[in-house]
């Protein structure tokens, strides 16, 4: 290894040491971050208990207390003024597939939990948990009214098990109505705002109202930075391809003055989407995520401000709005017809069309007679290697054809063992290869063409709540890390091993290894350089890279290096014959070597090259004597 290779590997270590210190000091400041606010709402929370202690010690026929206002304003209006004195009340709905408490303080949800589904430690699971989400409407009548502060009416006459109605009243006998239906056996929960007999509160110039919608989402999953990284915010304009988003485990904030039809926030595998059939006519959006750490288990803060448009002057005023709280699956998104299921981050156009066309198709089908999904992921990763069969085969062969060329390249090595002939050595080995019928394109456009199928698995595994919580072997959870050794501490951004991601490492390491055994680098520093990072660098970065990920996408990888080095085994035993390409090569010495249109341009370029070099030499003369 020559001079240049040790500077660039002990500058690649510098720069490796130098990120990991980045990344320790990022996260202690977002620890410190964290503890401040987590002191102010501690504060805030005894805050708000006393004004609770008191409020009952004077009301001790108030059973169910919601969150009261810390600080009552005063209205013009009477009855405004004592709602915002009145204690919360929780009524509660569910269906087959949703159990949903409103508390009438805001007339908001005050917690979601979706049915069939447990947290990683097997506790109840909540996309929007008691107390941790605020949705509130600000009318302008003619003062801004926001709902959040006052305590609505429930009206029991005009609510069921599946519907909830509240109203919040003005003294001159208008009021405001919030209406909530959940569906049968869905996810889905509509909402009505009505604003009813107040047209002569609401000016004539006040065309819209403002929606806020904020929540904390809990966390739900096994390892943090997986699901972290795929959990977002995402919005939807009308009419477009595809939602835009911001978060997968990064703050940020986005407005827009047009109109978006509907917002989802997003946790790797359950959402709260939120849609206004009319369209938002404004948006503002941001996420904040919490530390790994944090005491309440939460994932992240998703706040969104919207604006929606209204008629005024009439008798009733009525704003649509429907939600989705439910699991991020592909039909049953799609089922809603509102372009949910893109929120399932499956890759682009392309990669995006396969997994759909194919690998979800066969997933859904494979998962109907076969429980395990182990066996199911083996049995997918048999039928994808079959079908890329055809193309594969070119790749495979010409590297069996390369590794029985080694002693020819040896020669060709001792021949030009300087590093200025670097040019006649490459031009010698093309001229072997085609004397030996090897295609160097045959070799890698067919990779090529699987980069797409192992790009959209990467997408599919991760993003597949079928996988969720469903084991194998050690694993536990193939949507999950599978970790065999774990410590508290983090190490180089570890603090676990996942035995999947080491076994496909190692996959990675000994494919490299049985492919280039028989390949000599001679004194090429770069050929070196490469062979170092395809036997040892690549198998690193894998690991590192699919340590946090899903054990199932791991277990495939590993799955589709073992089938290739079989069907590479297969191809160099019986279907390449090192004797008789080297009898092609001794039969074609002294003859003209075929050359492709590939090799007739290098020979262009070399030859172009050497003009240079001859004129540059010239002019270095005639400087000289001047």
């Amino acid at each position: 290894m020559d001079k240049n290779s040790i500077i660039g590997f002990v500058l690649i270590g510098l720069i490796m040491m130098g990120f990991f210190g980045y990344q320790s000091r990022q996260y202690r400041k977002q620890v410190a971050y964290q503890a401040q606010l987590d002191s102010i709402a501690a504060v805030e929370a005894f805050r708000q208990d006393s004004i609770r202690a008191a409020y009952l010690a004077e009301h001790p026929e108030d059973t169910v207390v919601a969150n009261l206002p810390t600080q009552a304003a005063v209205y013009s209006d009477s009855l405004l003024n004592a709602a915002t004195q009145q204690a919360g009340q929780i009524i509660r709905i569910e269906n087959d597939k949703l159990a949903i408490a409103f508390t009438t303080l805001g007339a908001q949800p005050y917690s979601v939990q979706v049915k069939g589904f447990t947290n990683y430690d097997q506790s109840d699971l909540y996309i929007l948990k008691e107390g941790k989400s605020q949705l509130g409407f600000v009318v302008y009548a003619p003062t801004a009214v926001d709902t959040r502060k006052f305590n609505f009416q429930y009206i029991p006459e005009a609510s069921n098990d599946t519907t909830v109605v509240m109203r919040l009243p003005f003294s001159g006998g208008g009021y405001i109505e919030e209406k909530y239906t959940l569906e049968k056996d869905s996810y889905s929960v509509s909402q009505t705002l009505s604003m009813v007999g107040m047209q002569n509160l609401i000016p004539r110039n006040v065309g819209s109202i403002d929606v806020d919608f904020e929540a904390v989402i809990p966390r739900m999953e096994k390892g943090y930075k997986n699901e972290s990284q795929y959990s977002r915010l995402n919005y939807f304009f009308p009419d477009d391809k595809k939602p835009e988003n911001i978060g997968n485990g990064r703050n940020g904030s986005k407005r827009f003055d047009n109109k978006i039809e509907w917002f989802a926030f997003q946790q790797q595998f359950f959402s709260a989407i939120m849609r206004a059939p009319k369209d938002f006519s404004y948006g503002e959006f941001n996420v904040e995520f919490a530390p790994k750490d944090n005491p309440d288990h939460n994932l992240m803060t998703c706040r969104a401000s919207m604006r929606a448009d209204i008629q005024p002057g009439s008798e009733r005023i009525e704003v649509p709005f429907e939600f989705y709280f439910g699991p991020n699956d592909y039909k049953g998104l799609k089922a809603y017809g509102h372009s949910y299921e893109k929120v399932i981050p499956l890759g682009g156009k392309w990669i995006g069309w396969f997994t759909k066309g194919v690998i979800i198709p066969l997933f859904d089908w494979l998962s109907k007679f076969i429980d395990s999904f182990g066996i199911i992921i083996l049995l997918m990763t048999i039928f994808i290697k079959i079908v890329v069969l055809p193309f594969a085969y070119k790749s495979y062969s010409s590297s069996a054809k390369m590794q029985a060329l080694k002693p020819e390249m040896d020669k060709i090595n001792a021949k030009y063992p300087k590093q200025e002939d670097a040019m006649k050595k490459q031009q010698a080995t093309m001229e072997l290869y085609n004397k030996a019928g090897v295609s160097m394109m045959g070799g890698c456009l067919p990779m090529l063409l699987q980069m797409p199928i192992l790009w959209a698995m990467f997408r599919f595994f991760p993003a597949s709540i079928q996988l969720r919580q469903q084991r194998f072997l050690w694993a536990e959870d193939l949507s999950a890390y599978d970790d065999v050794i774990h410590w508290g501490t983090s190490i180089l951004g570890m603090d676990h091993i996942s035995l999947f991601a080491l076994l496909m490492a190692l996959s990675v390491f000994f494919y490299s290894r049985i492919t280039m055994q028989n390949q000599s680098a001679g004194n090429d520093p770069n050929a070196q350089m490469m062979r170092f990072m395809s036997l040892y660098m690549m198998p690193i970065m894998m690991f590192f890279i699919c340590n946090n990920l899903s054990s199932g996408l791991s277990y495939y990888y590993l799955l589709s290096n073992l089938i290739t080095m079989l069907e590479t085994w297969i191809i160099k035993k019986w279907f390449v014959h090192p004797e008789q390409i080297l009898a092609k090569v001794k039969a074609a010495e002294g003859k003209p070597a075929p050359k492709s249109k590939w090799q007739q341009r290098l020979e262009e370029a070399q030859k172009m090259q050497r003009e240079m070099q001859k004129q540059q030499a010239q002019q270095s003369k005639k400087n000289g004597k001047r």
